[in-house]
């Protein structure tokens, strides 16, 4: 399986160093794809063909660390690739989706969701692999 996270906006310092970070953290444990999006670019165009699309909303699933692995690996079991989209400054509405996932109620700027999805993404796959993952 493969993990797209298709982005709005540019990726700006500090938060590029997370993003790097945690791309070498995941390569050994998934084929991960970063995906960033122009403001004025059509999203829908930029996801993966087949794959399950899951929206970051604030009205979305919720979920702590466990659940979190165990709905990557039901999506890993379904063998379709799973794309994450993070939506811009001024959100995003989409038709064409397949889960919506929720980050809490809290606004988070959408470059550091970035860095959230991917840092849940790494524990989620130290939990599956049934590494520690608590520091």
């Amino acid at each position: 399986m493969r993990i797209v996270v298709v982005a709005v906006g540019r990726l700006r310092p500090p938060f590029a160093d997370d993003i790097q970070h945690y791309q070498k953290l995941l390569a050994r444990h998934v084929r991960l794809e970063l995906i960033q999006v122009r403001d004025d670019e059509p999203v829908a165009r930029r996801i993966p063909e087949r794959a399950f699309v899951s929206l970051l909303d604030r009205q979305g699933e919720r979920f702590d660390s466990i659940g979190f692995s165990h709905f990557l690996e039901t999506r890993r079991q379904s063998g379709r690739d799973l794309c994450f989209v993070v939506g811009g400054p001024f959100g995003l509405t989409m038709e064409r989706v397949d889960h919506r996932t929720s980050l809490g109620d809290i606004t988070l700027p959408h470059q550091l969701a970035r860095v959230v999805v991917l840092e849940q993404l790494y524990r989620a796959h130290k939990i599956l692999a049934g590494e520690p993952y608590h520091y």
